[in-house]
């Protein structure tokens, strides 16, 4: 949803509080898109700092459907999300880029707030999601979820380097 901040910017102190829904369906990340279980209307607050500078405020409690690392069991992941960004239009972009002020959500005098929220969930992103802290995954030889039962396969961890020696013995047992 596009905020307009021109009409904020007329004024020097002028604040504007909005309550605005995310209108995203999904998140994507690295290729997969993860849908939402959980999206509250984001808190917005938008105050005119004079000399055409803005300080945006938003906070917002958001849970993705996401899929254990180990054994893909489907999880609830919330982020909570809580930025303050101040905006200074007098500099173009070309210099809010070499500032490393990133603004992507900035079009020109509006705000786009799903663009914010997901810049926010790309940084609260987890590296690996677990069940449990104690998750056990899957088997390696029969692809049993050892969380649920557990199965006869052989759990040795043989060298690779060493396959043509353990060949030989395996093929030469009477020896």
């Amino acid at each position: 949803m596009l905020i307009s901040l021109s009409e904020i910017m007329t004024t020097k102190d002028k604040v504007g509080n909005f309550q605005v829904p995310i209108e995203m369906e999904t998140c994507q990340y690295q290729g997969n898109h993860y849908g939402f279980s959980k999206k509250d209307p984001v808190n917005l607050t938008i105050t005119n700092l004079g000399n055409k500078s803005v300080l945006i405020e938003a906070t917002t409690s958001v849970s993705l459907v996401l899929f254990c690392s180990r054994c893909l069991k489907e999880i609830d992941y919330p982020i909570d999300i809580h930025v303050v960004k101040e905006i200074d239009f007098n500099k173009t972009e070309e210099e809010r880029a070499e500032d490393l002020d990133e603004t992507n959500y900035i079009i020109g005098y509006n705000l786009d707030v799903d663009i914010l929220v997901y810049d926010e969930i790309l940084i609260g992103f987890p590296l690996q999601v677990l069940c449990q802290d104690d998750c056990k995954g899957f088997c390696k030889n029969c692809g049993a979820n050892l969380n649920e039962t557990t199965c006869d396969c052989d759990k040795a961890e043989y060298d690779p380097r060493m396959s043509v020696i353990r060949d030989i013995f395996n093929n030469f047992k009477e020896v």
